[in-house]
């Protein structure tokens, strides 16, 4: 027990040492209870800091990023339009070179027909022509055919009269052994031959 006055003594500073120690910024820190970030007293620091990063990042959107973007999108959004509308002319010109085509698809065959129909009529006109004249050769070949033919009928209708006469003449001299005269052998044969027609 002798020994407590001395500890009772020493314990008031002993107390006051201890709770200086445990008034470090780090201890007043644990005994608040929570992050460094919640502490009202360096809040001051930290918006300065938000604010001076919040500008930076603004700076850094509004005039670097942003501008990209903006330009980016401007020459896709350019390209895209253009590319549109050449593929609009493209599509027109050949819509309207199928129409020229398809004209003069049907301009050709306008012209085939109208050339085969001429050439038809052509031909159907020269084989007429050829036919009329080769039946103009035709029947004059017959014409000449006949009139030869009449002459040598007549002809020989004239040698007729005289081969009957001395036909006549040589079968009754035969037969009665006399001979006829002509004029006589010319009167049998008109008789006979009247006769017989």
């Amino acid at each position: 027990m002798a020994s407590s006055p001395s500890t009772d003594a020493a314990s008031p500073a002993y107390q006051d040492g201890q709770h200086a120690m445990t008034t470090t910024p780090d201890a007043h820190a644990e005994q608040a209870g929570g992050l460094p970030q919640f502490d009202t007293s360096v809040w001051a620091g930290q918006i300065v800091y938000l604010l001076f990063l919040f500008v930076v990042l603004y700076l850094l959107i509004a005039k670097v990023f942003a501008p990209r973007l903006r330009k980016v999108m401007d020459e896709r959004a350019t390209t895209i339009s253009s590319a549109v509308a050449t593929a609009r002319q493209v599509q027109a010109e050949a819509a309207e070179q199928a129409a020229v085509a398809k004209a003069e698809v049907e301009q050709a065959r306008a012209t085939s027909r109208a050339t085969a129909l001429a050439a038809r009529t052509r031909v159907t006109d020269e084989a007429n022509a050829r036919a009329a004249a080769e039946e103009v050769i035709v029947n004059a070949r017959i014409a000449e055919a006949e009139s030869a033919i009449g002459k040598t009928r007549d002809a020989a209708m004239v040698h007729v009269g005289t081969i009957a006469s001395d036909t006549v003449v040589s079968i009754v001299d035969r037969l009665t052994g006399k001979t006829p005269t002509d004029a006589e052998a010319a009167a049998a044969v008109t008789s006979a031959s009247g006769g017989a027609a």
